[in-house]
């Protein structure tokens, strides 16, 4: 067996405190393996909201006959490892479920793999692709915005405050190729709006200001970014250097810290952002046990590391929907598969909802918008 190659910090066994009527060596273990990119810091938020959780989970009577293990492995953003380190977590019987990272290549490759070793998996990438067709992704389930919903929100907007041209920069990945082909396809719906042509933008590129002067050269009132967070707030910085006057848009797939970089604040201003409500919590009144246990969590998260990722509620409901899971089935993994796939909960993101022909639990209302004000995000309205 491929040894596990994540640091001492993240090999993570779960030991928080059980309730008193509980004794932890009565308890059977739950082990969930982990393929993430410990060089990402997007995974390592990931992992940071895995352990937190766990020991959330551990420390409660959620689960009073059994004590939840993860188990990390290092894929290093290269889908041949992935796909090593997923073999390796689905050969071995004591791992009852996965949870892979953001890597959207990776997951995507390592399908069949899940599907033929049948343990049930849950992918915190963001393609479309992670959980269609739904005829090869029965064990494979997705939590996370999708690119179908971004795009509809976005369009909404651009369509309620009267803009006309629309430029639109997306990184040349599985995920980009599919927002963007969702945007360009809500956008034509729009005849008053025209589309300038898509600039791709490699995934790996820190450099996008050629790429944005020239999408920008035609005075768009709108520029749409959809790419990762560091490429957003380099495209977003490229633009206020080009003096570009009009509004930008992120993505969901922009969302990272609660933060704006200090260094991008000025240009960040005003840039309106598709992404759930945790990253503008204090905003959010807790009518709600689902509001409050989401300002709950953030405050936990935000305690236990010092600042918020705005991933990690992702994160933290594949630990949940996998915990309600071993409620009802133990750590059988077919049980779980079954279990999961008719699971329906108000989770940390938003209202989730799995089916046996939709595998992508994230519901269109869990998307908000927000705009960045003073180096922080908040509600829009």
């Amino acid at each position: 067996m491929t040894a596990f190659a994540a640091a001492p910090a993240l090999i993570l066994t779960a030991l928080a405190g059980c309730s008193s009527d509980s004794d932890v060596s009565t308890r059977t273990k739950i082990v969930i393996g982990a393929d993430l990119a410990l060089g990402s810091a997007v995974d390592n938020a990931y992992a940071d909201a895995l352990q937190l959780r766990i020991e959330q989970i551990n420390a409660s009577n959620k689960l009073p006959d059994h004590e939840l293990e993860l188990r990390v492995m290092d894929n290093r953003s290269e889908s041949k490892q992935s796909l090593s380190n997923i073999s390796t977590l689905a050969d071995d019987p004591g791992i009852a479920a996965i949870i892979t990272g953001e890597c959207d290549e990776c997951v995507v490759g390592a399908a069949k793999t899940i599907n033929d070793k049948r343990v049930p998996t849950i992918a915190l990438a963001a393609a479309d692709q992670v959980a269609t067709p739904i005829e090869s992704r029965r064990y494979l389930f997705k939590i996370g915005p999708n690119g179908s919903d971004s795009a509809a929100a976005l369009t909404a907007e651009l369509d309620r405050s009267g803009k006309k041209k629309v430029a639109i920069v997306y990184a040349n990945n599985l995920y980009g190729n599919g927002v963007r082909s969702h945007l360009v396809s809500e956008l034509q719906k729009k005849p008053q709006i025209t589309v300038i042509e898509p600039a791709p933008v490699k995934p790996t590129a820190t450099d996008v200001s050629q790429v944005i002067e020239t999408v920008t050269a035609d005075k768009p009132d709108a520029l749409v970014v959809l790419t990762g967070s560091d490429q957003a707030t380099a495209a977003v910085t490229a633009a206020k250097a080009a003096k570009f006057k009009g509004q930008v848009y992120f993505d969901a797939a922009a969302a990272n810290d609660l933060f704006v970089p200090q260094e991008a604040a000025v240009a960040t201003e005003n840039t309106t952002m598709v992404f759930t409500q945790i990253l503008a919590i204090d905003d959010v009144i807790a009518t709600s046990p689902a509001k409050a246990a989401r300002k709950q969590w953030f405050r936990d998260y935000t305690s236990r590391y010092g600042s918020y990722s705005g991933v990690a509620s992702f994160g933290a409901d594949a630990v949940d929907l996998i915990a309600d899971a071993v409620v009802r089935a133990g750590g059988d993994r077919q049980r779980l598969r079954d279990v999961l796939e008719t699971s329906q909960t108000d989770g940390l993101s938003g209202p989730l909802r799995l089916t046996p022909d939709n595998h992508s639990g994230l519901m269109p209302q869990a998307l908000t918008l927000l705009v960045a004000r003073s180096g922080r995000w908040r509600l829009l309205s």
